[in-house]
Protein backbone atom coordinates (compact mmCIF):
# COMPACT_ATOMS: atom_id res chain seq x y z
CA UNK A 1 0.00 0.00 0.00
CA UNK A 2 2.65 2.30 0.96
CA UNK A 3 4.48 1.52 -2.58
CA UNK A 4 1.29 2.39 -4.24
CA UNK A 5 0.70 5.77 -2.48
CA UNK A 6 4.19 6.69 -3.17
CA UNK A 7 3.70 5.65 -6.93
CA UNK A 8 0.54 8.12 -6.88
CA UNK A 9 2.05 11.07 -5.30
CA UNK A 10 5.16 10.72 -7.90
CA UNK A 11 2.41 10.46 -10.55
CA UNK A 12 0.25 13.59 -9.51
CA UNK A 13 3.62 15.45 -8.74
CA UNK A 14 4.11 14.92 -12.45
CA UNK A 15 1.04 15.80 -13.75
CA UNK A 16 1.20 19.15 -11.89
CA UNK A 17 5.09 19.76 -12.86
CA UNK A 18 3.55 19.06 -16.31
CA UNK A 19 0.60 21.39 -16.15
CA UNK A 20 2.65 24.16 -14.60
CA UNK A 21 4.92 23.72 -17.45
CA UNK A 22 1.70 23.92 -20.35
CA UNK A 23 0.29 26.62 -18.54
CA UNK A 24 3.11 28.93 -19.04
CA UNK A 25 2.73 32.62 -20.76
CA UNK A 26 4.18 32.57 -23.73
CA UNK A 27 5.28 35.74 -25.62
CA UNK A 28 6.75 36.87 -28.86
CA UNK A 29 10.50 37.77 -28.12
CA UNK A 30 11.58 41.02 -27.79
CA UNK A 31 14.47 40.22 -30.12
CA UNK A 32 11.38 39.14 -32.45
CA UNK A 33 10.18 42.98 -32.31
CA UNK A 34 12.94 45.06 -32.64
CA UNK A 35 13.16 47.60 -35.35
CA UNK A 36 9.31 48.06 -35.14
CA UNK A 37 8.88 51.84 -35.30
CA UNK A 38 4.58 52.84 -34.86
CA UNK A 39 2.96 54.88 -37.47
CA UNK A 40 0.42 56.45 -35.28
CA UNK A 41 -1.50 57.72 -38.38
CA UNK A 42 -1.90 54.21 -39.65
CA UNK A 43 -1.87 52.98 -36.23
CA UNK A 44 -5.78 54.55 -36.29
CA UNK A 45 -6.97 52.77 -39.26
CA UNK A 46 -6.03 49.70 -36.79
CA UNK A 47 -8.00 51.10 -34.16
CA UNK A 48 -11.28 51.12 -36.43
CA UNK A 49 -10.86 48.17 -37.63
CA UNK A 50 -10.56 46.23 -34.30
CA UNK A 51 -13.07 48.28 -32.76
CA UNK A 52 -11.45 49.37 -29.72
CA UNK A 53 -13.60 52.34 -28.69
CA UNK A 54 -16.25 49.75 -28.92
CA UNK A 55 -15.06 48.09 -25.53
CA UNK A 56 -12.63 50.32 -23.89
CA UNK A 57 -14.39 54.18 -24.09
CA UNK A 58 -15.25 55.76 -21.02
CA UNK A 59 -19.04 55.19 -19.93
CA UNK A 60 -21.96 57.27 -20.09
CA UNK A 61 -24.29 58.34 -23.01
CA UNK A 62 -21.68 61.37 -23.70
CA UNK A 63 -18.69 58.59 -23.58
CA UNK A 64 -16.20 59.98 -25.87
CA UNK A 65 -14.74 57.24 -27.68
CA UNK A 66 -10.95 58.60 -27.56
CA UNK A 67 -11.13 58.51 -23.73
CA UNK A 68 -9.67 54.67 -23.08
CA UNK A 69 -11.28 55.05 -20.00
CA UNK A 70 -12.76 51.24 -19.69
CA UNK A 71 -15.69 49.89 -17.56
CA UNK A 72 -18.31 48.65 -20.20
CA UNK A 73 -19.51 44.84 -18.77
CA UNK A 74 -19.49 41.64 -20.66
CA UNK A 75 -21.62 39.20 -19.97
CA UNK A 76 -21.22 35.63 -20.36
CA UNK A 77 -21.55 31.99 -19.20
CA UNK A 78 -18.19 31.71 -17.01
CA UNK A 79 -19.40 35.59 -15.37
CA UNK A 80 -19.40 39.33 -16.07
CA UNK A 81 -15.98 40.90 -17.34
CA UNK A 82 -15.44 44.36 -17.28
CA UNK A 83 -13.46 46.33 -20.01
CA UNK A 84 -9.81 47.77 -18.32
CA UNK A 85 -8.50 51.54 -19.18
CA UNK A 86 -5.90 51.37 -21.75
CA UNK A 87 -5.57 55.27 -21.51
CA UNK A 88 -1.81 56.65 -21.54
CA UNK A 89 -2.50 57.27 -18.04
CA UNK A 90 0.85 55.77 -16.39
CA UNK A 91 -0.70 54.38 -13.13
CA UNK A 92 -4.44 53.39 -14.15
CA UNK A 93 -3.50 53.02 -18.27
CA UNK A 94 -1.13 51.91 -20.26
CA UNK A 95 0.86 54.30 -20.62
CA UNK A 96 4.04 52.81 -18.45
CA UNK A 97 3.83 50.01 -20.94
CA UNK A 98 6.85 49.54 -24.13
CA UNK A 99 5.51 48.47 -27.04
CA UNK A 100 6.83 44.86 -26.72
CA UNK A 101 4.69 44.77 -23.75
CA UNK A 102 1.53 46.14 -25.61
CA UNK A 103 2.00 43.62 -28.70
CA UNK A 104 2.21 40.86 -26.34
CA UNK A 105 -0.67 41.61 -24.28
CA UNK A 106 -2.42 42.00 -27.61
CA UNK A 107 -1.19 38.75 -29.95
CA UNK A 108 -0.59 36.68 -26.94
CA UNK A 109 -3.01 37.61 -23.80
CA UNK A 110 -0.23 38.60 -21.92
CA UNK A 111 -0.33 41.09 -19.37
CA UNK A 112 3.27 43.09 -18.69
CA UNK A 113 3.45 41.30 -15.19
CA UNK A 114 3.56 37.46 -16.72
CA UNK A 115 -0.48 37.06 -16.00
CA UNK A 116 -2.55 35.34 -18.90
CA UNK A 117 -5.71 37.88 -19.41
CA UNK A 118 -8.76 36.38 -20.51
CA UNK A 119 -10.34 35.31 -23.89
CA UNK A 120 -13.08 37.86 -23.61
CA UNK A 121 -10.30 40.59 -24.96
CA UNK A 122 -10.05 38.74 -28.53
CA UNK A 123 -6.16 37.82 -28.61
CA UNK A 124 -6.99 34.49 -30.27
CA UNK A 125 -8.04 36.45 -33.43
CA UNK A 126 -5.47 39.18 -32.68
CA UNK A 127 -2.95 36.17 -32.59
CA UNK A 128 -3.42 36.36 -36.70
CA UNK A 129 -2.01 39.91 -36.79
CA UNK A 130 1.07 41.65 -38.29
CA UNK A 131 2.79 42.87 -34.69
CA UNK A 132 3.56 46.05 -37.12
CA UNK A 133 -0.01 46.74 -37.12
CA UNK A 134 0.24 46.90 -33.24
CA UNK A 135 2.86 48.62 -33.23
CA UNK A 136 1.00 51.48 -35.29
CA UNK A 137 -1.68 51.05 -32.66
CA UNK A 138 0.23 51.30 -29.82
CA UNK A 139 1.46 54.28 -31.11
CA UNK A 140 -1.65 55.66 -31.98
CA UNK A 141 -3.35 55.03 -28.20
CA UNK A 142 -0.40 57.02 -27.08
CA UNK A 143 -1.81 60.12 -28.83
CA UNK A 144 -5.20 60.06 -26.77
CA UNK A 145 -6.47 61.48 -23.58
CA UNK A 146 -4.88 59.95 -20.35
CA UNK A 147 -7.81 59.23 -17.96
CA UNK A 148 -7.00 58.15 -13.77
CA UNK A 149 -9.79 55.65 -13.74
CA UNK A 150 -8.79 52.86 -12.28
CA UNK A 151 -10.39 49.10 -13.83
CA UNK A 152 -12.90 47.41 -12.55
CA UNK A 153 -12.06 43.98 -11.54
CA UNK A 154 -14.32 41.14 -13.40
CA UNK A 155 -17.08 39.51 -11.54
CA UNK A 156 -15.55 35.96 -11.76
CA UNK A 157 -16.79 32.79 -9.85
CA UNK A 158 -13.95 29.94 -8.73
CA UNK A 159 -12.26 27.83 -10.59
CA UNK A 160 -12.28 30.93 -13.60
CA UNK A 161 -10.33 33.13 -11.08
CA UNK A 162 -7.26 30.89 -11.51
CA UNK A 163 -5.45 33.09 -14.56
CA UNK A 164 -2.85 30.19 -14.67
CA UNK A 165 -5.75 27.90 -15.94
CA UNK A 166 -5.73 29.79 -18.94
CA UNK A 167 -2.63 28.73 -20.28
CA UNK A 168 -3.82 25.18 -20.57
CA UNK A 169 -7.17 27.00 -22.56
CA UNK A 170 -4.42 28.69 -24.95
CA UNK A 171 -3.07 25.32 -25.47
CA UNK A 172 -6.08 24.09 -27.11
CA UNK A 173 -7.58 27.93 -28.96
CA UNK A 174 -4.49 30.27 -29.00
CA UNK A 175 -3.60 29.50 -33.47
CA UNK A 176 -2.28 32.09 -35.51
CA UNK A 177 -3.73 30.03 -38.87
CA UNK A 178 -6.37 31.40 -41.11
CA UNK A 179 -9.87 29.51 -40.72
CA UNK A 180 -10.57 29.89 -44.62
CA UNK A 181 -8.15 28.75 -46.63
CA UNK A 182 -7.19 28.09 -50.35
CA UNK A 183 -6.71 30.31 -53.49
CA UNK A 184 -8.25 33.52 -52.39
CA UNK A 185 -8.24 36.85 -54.54
CA UNK A 186 -6.08 39.92 -53.37
CA UNK A 187 -9.39 41.36 -52.16
CA UNK A 188 -10.27 38.13 -50.51
CA UNK A 189 -6.98 37.91 -48.89
CA UNK A 190 -7.66 41.49 -47.56
CA UNK A 191 -10.91 40.76 -46.41
CA UNK A 192 -9.64 37.52 -44.33
CA UNK A 193 -6.63 39.85 -42.39
CA UNK A 194 -9.53 42.79 -41.67
CA UNK A 195 -12.31 39.64 -40.68
CA UNK A 196 -10.60 36.84 -39.38
CA UNK A 197 -7.27 39.70 -37.55
CA UNK A 198 -8.07 42.85 -36.98
CA UNK A 199 -12.12 43.14 -36.95
CA UNK A 200 -12.27 39.57 -35.27
CA UNK A 201 -15.71 39.16 -36.71
CA UNK A 202 -15.47 35.58 -35.44
CA UNK A 203 -15.61 36.09 -32.26
CA UNK A 204 -19.02 37.39 -31.96
CA UNK A 205 -20.69 35.63 -35.01
CA UNK A 206 -19.20 31.73 -34.41
CA UNK A 207 -20.52 29.61 -31.80
CA UNK A 208 -18.45 28.29 -28.68
CA UNK A 209 -18.05 24.99 -27.08
CA UNK A 210 -18.44 24.84 -23.59
CA UNK A 211 -15.10 26.15 -22.21
CA UNK A 212 -15.23 28.99 -24.34
CA UNK A 213 -13.56 28.11 -27.32
CA UNK A 214 -14.44 28.99 -30.64
CA UNK A 215 -15.98 25.89 -33.03
CA UNK A 216 -13.84 26.74 -36.34
CA UNK A 217 -16.32 24.21 -38.02
CA UNK A 218 -18.95 26.03 -37.84
CA UNK A 219 -17.49 29.32 -38.86
CA UNK A 220 -19.75 32.34 -39.09
CA UNK A 221 -22.84 30.30 -38.71
CA UNK A 222 -24.37 32.92 -35.45
CA UNK A 223 -24.00 32.18 -31.76
CA UNK A 224 -25.99 32.78 -28.08
CA UNK A 225 -25.27 36.91 -27.37
CA UNK A 226 -23.26 37.26 -24.64
CA UNK A 227 -26.12 39.54 -22.87
CA UNK A 228 -28.54 36.32 -23.11
CA UNK A 229 -31.28 38.77 -25.47
CA UNK A 230 -31.64 37.49 -28.73
CA UNK A 231 -29.12 35.48 -30.86
CA UNK A 232 -26.08 36.73 -32.86
CA UNK A 233 -26.95 36.52 -36.93
CA UNK A 234 -25.27 34.00 -39.51
CA UNK A 235 -23.53 34.94 -42.10
CA UNK A 236 -22.78 31.99 -44.00
CA UNK A 237 -25.43 29.10 -45.06
CA UNK A 238 -28.79 29.26 -47.14
CA UNK A 239 -30.16 31.78 -44.64
CA UNK A 240 -27.85 34.37 -45.96
CA UNK A 241 -28.46 35.69 -48.55
CA UNK A 242 -26.72 38.93 -48.52
CA UNK A 243 -24.54 39.59 -51.61
CA UNK A 244 -21.20 41.07 -51.68
CA UNK A 245 -22.31 45.07 -52.81
CA UNK A 246 -25.37 43.99 -49.70
CA UNK A 247 -22.31 43.76 -46.66
CA UNK A 248 -20.09 46.28 -48.29
CA UNK A 249 -23.34 48.87 -48.24
CA UNK A 250 -24.12 48.09 -44.58
CA UNK A 251 -20.86 48.34 -43.21
CA UNK A 252 -20.93 51.85 -45.01
CA UNK A 253 -24.19 52.72 -44.24
CA UNK A 254 -25.22 50.77 -41.44
CA UNK A 255 -28.52 50.01 -43.28
CA UNK A 256 -29.53 46.37 -44.68
CA UNK A 257 -31.06 45.43 -48.16
CA UNK A 258 -34.44 45.53 -47.08
CA UNK A 259 -33.58 49.47 -45.29
CA UNK A 260 -33.84 48.09 -41.23
CA UNK A 261 -31.43 49.99 -39.50
CA UNK A 262 -28.20 48.18 -38.16
CA UNK A 263 -28.29 48.11 -33.91
CA UNK A 264 -27.22 46.30 -30.91
CA UNK A 265 -23.70 46.15 -30.85
CA UNK A 266 -23.32 45.76 -33.83
CA UNK A 267 -24.09 50.03 -34.87
CA UNK A 268 -20.30 50.36 -32.98
CA UNK A 269 -18.90 47.81 -35.13
CA UNK A 270 -20.19 49.86 -38.18
CA UNK A 271 -19.57 53.30 -36.76
CA UNK A 272 -15.46 52.31 -36.58
CA UNK A 273 -15.91 50.46 -39.99
CA UNK A 274 -17.42 52.91 -42.42
CA UNK A 275 -14.92 54.79 -41.54
CA UNK A 276 -12.16 52.51 -43.40
CA UNK A 277 -11.51 52.88 -46.66
CA UNK A 278 -14.07 51.45 -49.23
CA UNK A 279 -11.61 48.95 -50.58
CA UNK A 280 -11.51 47.58 -46.99
CA UNK A 281 -15.26 47.15 -47.01
CA UNK A 282 -15.17 45.63 -50.25
CA UNK A 283 -12.58 43.39 -49.09
CA UNK A 284 -14.23 42.17 -45.60
CA UNK A 285 -17.51 41.53 -48.07
CA UNK A 286 -15.34 39.49 -50.64
CA UNK A 287 -14.60 37.52 -47.75
CA UNK A 288 -17.17 36.75 -46.29
CA UNK A 289 -18.85 35.01 -49.35
CA UNK A 290 -15.91 33.29 -50.03
CA UNK A 291 -16.24 31.79 -46.09
CA UNK A 292 -19.70 31.26 -46.88
CA UNK A 293 -18.80 28.45 -50.01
Amino acid sequence: MRVLLSVLGVGVLLVAVLGWALSAPNTIPESALVGLEGDAEAGRKVFLAGGCASCHMETGDDADPTVLAGGRSLQSDFGTFYSPNISPDPEHGIGGWTQAEFINASLRGVSPDGQHYYPAFPYPSYARADPQDFADLHAYIMTLPADPTESRPHDLGFPFTIRRGLGLWKQLYLRDDWVITGDLSEAEARGRYLAEALSHCGECHTPRNLIGGLDHDRWFEGAPNPSGRGRIPAIVGSGFTWTEFDISAYLESGLTPDFDVVGGSMAAVVDNLRQLDKADLDAIAAYVIRAGE
